[in-house]
């Protein structure tokens, strides 16, 4: 006997569950997908990249935003959670509702073992579909390491990584340099998996 077919929802069924439910989920080519809870690693990162971009953006209209809003990769392909992004053109909104947003200028995913291949590769493939996105960060929570891809004039992605304690994430086009040493600092666990000494 075949296997019966997935159901495949529409993006209009997606938002009406989405914006209705207590818990987020993913929308991908009419697939849905419930979002896990992170670590504290993973949530302090967050917090932490946030922090820096805000302070280092200073007075540029550049808006930081964190994991709860949705971003709508069009048209009706995708809608995700990044977990921090930067947008410096004003927040254009994907409908009329204020929880989902198309123009990022910059997105960033702190990597987990059970979402880094696809953050790396299918989830990538889609934000690349973004027009306006210009830089994409990727931070680990298992070192002190951070990588970004930032989009050429000739629309290739360039790859940097930056580790260690001196490493700096430079991202060029919103004009930040994040210092590693910054953003790792009292990270629960990282000192321990990196074997650093109190």
């Amino acid at each position: 006997m075949a296997a019966a077919p997935i159901p495949l929802f529409t993006p209009e069924e997606y938002l009406r569950q989405e914006r209705q439910g207590e818990f987020r989920s993913e929308y991908v080519s009419g697939q849905i997908y419930a979002m896990s809870g992170g670590t504290g690693a993973h949530s302090a990162l967050i917090a932490a990249f946030a922090s820096e971009l805000r302070f280092l953006l200073g007075e540029r209209r550049c808006t930081v935003t964190v994991a709860d809003l949705r971003l709508h990769v069009g048209p009706q392909l995708a809608y995700v959670y990044p977990d921090v992004m930067v947008t410096c053109d004003g927040l254009q909104y994907a409908d009329g509702h204020q929880d989902m947003i198309e123009n990022p200028t910059v997105v960033l995913e702190v990597l987990s073992a059970s979402t880094e291949r696809y953050d790396r590769t299918g989830k990538f493939a889609l934000y690349r579909k973004v027009t306006t996105l210009r830089e994409y960060v990727l931070v680990s929570q298992n070192e002190k390491r951070v990588e970004w891809y930032t989009r050429n004039e000739q629309g290739n992605w360039e790859y940097r990584e930056a580790v260690g304690d001196d490493g700096v994430c430079h991202l060029a086009l919103i004009g930040v340099a994040v210092e590693l040493r910054a953003l790792y600092r009292n990270i629960p666990g990282i000192d321990a998996i990196n074997g650093a000494t109190a």
